[in-house]
This record gives structure tokens, sequence and C-alpha cells, in this order.
């Protein structure tokens, strides 16, 4: 069946739906309704989708269009929400459960007839992590039943009409139901509405005299103070009081019309310090151990585990972007995990991206972008090398979820991928403006063959976890709720330590690094990838530039078209 999505961004989900929808063997187009309702008139006008469907929209479909054709929402709510910020009422209100809704545009707002509808439990996380993770496997089971039954032909959606369901308005959850009082608020509450706001809009707040958007919140057992105050950094990320105890916040945001020349999410501490003179000192930096006590309660973006004779080093990393200091930190926590008596080393975190590269919006708040991008970029290859020349054990990547670009490399680099189902993989650069590094010339084409890795660094399309294992991006999938992942891989891991051939396994790897070497060193891999990014970097006018800023400054782009058929569908 042919398939039109359209988007107010290519996003996540947007990218999982087409991946998803693509396996099931449909072709998909999209579309961006960014500029209006025109572009998308005339993509229906081209493409004639038999089905218009729309994963991610922030705006009403055209009456012309919702009346000539079938068009599905994907709506983030269960039968009867209506308004939009469901997600954000759900954590706002400590839903236990939640839900996501496929139905038929029509005039009112979330009132068409109800295609397919999935129900999901939300744990104690973030807005965007819940988004990624349990409302996206809601998202695609609806969806997916819904574009089966519309295929069909004979399915009737359900009218929202009568006793069921029972319709419930939410209004914009507006910064004044979000905003926080240091003084009166608990610090469950601070992080409640932390997490509701966590990637998009972010808390309005006052820090030090300057209104700026606060972005996440982990709760802090052990440092006190007044309520209200700044009494650390740590990782990039200010610990502030609250009147019981204390939260942690990774990320800030200056207002736009602050007169910041970086209003965007970057690292709380980087913001704090660039305001930091003689009247208004930097907190202490207090480090968390590598080796974090089970229990604690405080923040900490990397951790090292030993389970028997497996190693885990967790990390998470806001958006999954990976700065220079984040990349130098992980490279000396997985330095430190070599020096431990394991047979099995895990990469990756609980849940969420595994990573998506290099830090795009560090880098864009830089004094010299360009200086910043190769310094990024030189940490990424330094952490990638270690994790290509381990052989004295089997290097596991966990994606818990989506992985791109470099951070897609870096999984590549272990010995073995193990995906979660609902991940999403973007290995490629080019829609960024970039050739590539991470020794993607060596890994890429090593699992999938020169002509594979080619198609999928030129097409630079999104791939479904199920793809990857076609492809040989990906050795196991892992079939587990979000929640579960963490001790899903666990186990898995426990029982690859335990694996009789495991010692010949570690021997053919090091025989075949040797023998790889021998052919063409990693040194020039590094060389020649490094020379083509360089070479971009410092050249002012390259397109790499423009796309970074429009990319943090969320500017639309003048494509209304991610992916045209000229793409290689």
């Amino acid at each position: 069946m042919d398939i039109l999505l359209v988007a107010s961004a290519f996003n996540s989900l947007s990218q999982r739906a087409y991946a998803e929808l693509s396996d099931a063997g449909h072709r998909v187009d999209v579309v961006l309704a960014t500029h209006g309702p025109d572009p998308v008139r005339a993509a229906v006008r081209e493409l004639r989708p038999e089905l218009i469907i729309a994963p991610m929209l922030r705006t009403a479909l055209p009456e012309d269009l919702w009346r000539e054709h079938t068009c599905l929402i994907v709506h983030p709510g269960p039968p009867g929400d209506r308004g939009p910020s469901s997600l954000d009422w759900a954590l706002a209100e400590e839903a236990g459960h939640w839900g996501v809704t496929v139905l038929q545009a029509e005039a009112g707002l979330d009132a068409g007839a109800i295609w397919a509808h999935e129900p999901f439990p939300v744990p104690a996380t973030g807005k965007s992590d819940l988004y990624r993770n349990e409302a996206a496997d809601a998202a695609m089971a609806a969806l997916h039943r819904a574009v089966r039954r519309y295929a069909g032909g004979s399915h009737k959606p359900r009218p929202q009409t009568g006793d069921w369901p029972t319709a419930v308005w939410r209004d914009f959850h507006r910064q004044e139901r979000r905003r926080i009082d240091w003084e009166r608020d608990d610090t469950a509450t601070v992080l409640r509405k932390l997490r509701g706001a966590d990637s998009q809009p972010g808390v309005l707040d006052e820090l030090r005299g300057r209104e700026v958007f606060l972005h996440g919140g982990h709760p802090e057992d052990d440092l006190r103070g007044r309520p209200g105050d700044l009494l650390a950094t740590r990782a990039g990320a200010v610990c502030r009081a609250t009147r019981d105890g204390a939260v942690w916040i990774p990320e800030l945001r200056p207002r736009k019309n602050s007169g910041d020349p970086a209003p965007f999410r970057r690292p709380a501490a980087t913001v704090l310090a660039s305001w930091a003179g003689p009247h208004a000192p930097a907190p202490p930096e207090i480090p968390a151990p590598l080796d974090l006590p089970e229990g604690r309660r405080t923040y900490a973006d990397i951790r090292y585990r030993e389970h028997g004779t497996a190693g885990f080093v967790t990390f998470s990393f806001p958006g999954g972007a990976m700065s220079t200091d984040q990349c130098r930190r992980l490279l000396a926590a997985y330095e430190y995990a070599l020096g431990r008596p394991t047979r099995v080393l895990v990469l990756g975190g609980a849940r969420d991206f595994f990573s998506n590269g290099i830090h795009l919006n560090v880098i864009e708040g830089a004094p010299d972008p360009g200086e910043e991008s190769w310094r990024n970029l030189d940490a990424m290859d330094d952490l990638v090398e270690a994790v290509l020349r381990t052989t004295d054990r089997l290097v596991v990547a966990a994606l818990a979820g989506n992985a791109a670009a470099g951070g897609a490399m870096l999984a590549l680099a272990a010995d073995e991928v193990w995906c979660r189902t609902g991940a999403v993989l973007n290995p490629h650069y080019r829609r960024m403006g970039l050739y590539g590094s991470e020794f993607w010339t060596y890994s890429l084409p090593r699992r999938t063959g020169p002509e594979t890795a080619r198609r999928l660094t030129a097409e630079a399309l999104p791939v479904s976890a199920a793809s990857g294992v076609r492809l040989g991006l990906v050795d196991r999938l892992v079939p587990a709720a979000p929640e579960e992942f963490a001790g899903t891989v666990r186990a898995m891991a426990a029982e690859l330590a335990a694996a009789p051939g495991l010692e010949d396994r570690v021997e053919a790897k090091a025989a075949a690094r040797v023998a790889d070497e021998a052919v063409r060193p990693l040194a020039d891999h590094r060389r020649d990838e490094l020379a083509r990014m360089h070479a971009v970097f410092c050249d002012p006018d390259a397109p790499y530039h423009a796309l970074r800023s429009a990319f943090v400054r969320k500017i639309p782009s003048d494509a209304t078209r991610p992916l045209h058929p000229g793409d290689g569908r």
C-alpha cells in the first residue's frame, strides 16, 4: 500500500513509523507540514497515496485533505482524551497508565472515529523518554493494527459518540502550571514538574537574576541547602536545593529574548559558567564514583557494575548527544572496566538513547564551533578506537533505544550489537552535511559488506531494529519492554560470559584484528576520515555549519520532503 506520512518534524516516532511500515511491505513517503498546508497538498497530488498518516502533527490537516482522503492521526492519549498536551497531563496527574489512539481526522480536534488504541504503563521517567519508549511502542502497535484494518477493507472505525468514550478536553499545559515554588514544593513535586517538560518546553524559572528554562530532573539523597540555592555541579548538571532535599538539573536553556547568544539547551554547568563573576561564584564540582552503591538516589550519567564475570559500563546523556567532556569521561570509564577481571563487557544505558554522536548544541554554543567540532570528533574517535582495539574479552553494545551517526558507529565497534525491538538506527551522516568518522569506513563494511555500506550512507534513511538484523548491523533483538531491557540484558550477558566456547571466540577475535590491521591499519581509516571532516569544519561555507545551526536553534528547514523517491526506496 502507498502511505504518506505527514509530520511536523521527522522525529523519533515519525522515523520509527517510516521504518516499520516499510518493513511491512508498504511504500512510504514523508512530507513535513512546517511551511503550511500547500507542500502537503502538493505531495498528495504527486504521490496519490492510498492512506495518509500523521504520526506527529502540531497543526490540523487541511479540511480538503481529510474530506477527500482517509487520514489517520496518532494521538498520544487514551480514547476520549483530547487536546495538545496529553503526555504532559498524564505526568502532571501521576497517571499509572495512559494510552495511544489512532483516529480519523475530522473537524473536531481528536474527535474522529477510532481505528485502534493501545494502553501503556507510565514509569517514573521524563516525558521525552516516555514518548520514545512506552508511548512509541503503544503507538506502533496501534498504528500497525489500524493499517491492517484499513487494508482489509471491512473494518468500520468506531465513532466517538454515545457513552464511549467519555470525552475529556485537556488544555495546553502552560508554564503557569509548571512553575516551581522552591520554598513550598517538595522534591517529588519538583521532579514531577521537571520531568514533565524535560525536552520541551522546559520549566521557566529564574537563576541568578536570569530567566531560563530548566530541562530534566534527577533526585539527590545527600546534599541539602536553602530552597532554591545552587549546591553543586556534576558532569554538566547543577544541583539545586528543595524544601526537603535537592534535585539535579542536567540542562538549561536561556530565553530567546534574554540576549544570550546561545538560547538553546546546553549542559547546565556550562550555561552557569558563562554567567560566572565575582558576585556569582560557580558551585563546587562533586563527582560521582563510577561504582556508585546500589540504591543511591543521585545523578550519575556514567556508572560501572559487575555481575559475575560480566561488566557493565552504563551511560545516559540527555538527548543521546556526547560532548568532548562526555566522550573523555566515558573513555576513562571504559579503560577502568578493561582493568577488571571480566569476560564480557557491556556498553549502554538502561533505557532510551544509546548515542547520537557528537554534541551539536555544545558545538554551536562554543566560541569556535569548527574547532569544538574537531575536538569533539577526536574524543569520539578515541573512544571508538578503544573499543575496536579491545582483544582480551567480548564487548557488547546494548541498545535500549535509538543510535545515530557516530553513536551508531560506536555500537558497531563492539563484537555484538543487542538491540531492543523498538530502537531505530541511523548509520549515516549525510543529512548533517558530513562525510563521517568514528571508523565507519572500517566497521560498517565489515558488518554489511561494502555495497550495503555505501547504500546506507548515501540514502541516509532510518533503519528498524529488525532490518538491522537482516543487514548485519544487529546481532540479537531484545523483545523486552523498556523497563525490562536492563534486566534482560544482564541475564543475556551472564549467559554469554558462561558460554563454554567464549575463550575460542576471544582468540579468534584477536586474530581477526591482527589480520585486518595487516590489510589496512585503523590509523589509516582514522587519518582519511578525519582529513575529510577537518576540511568541512574549517570551511565556513560548508553546509554543515548552517545545517547544525538550524538543527540546534530549531529553525525550520526549507525542505518539506526529508525523504525523496531518489533516495533509493
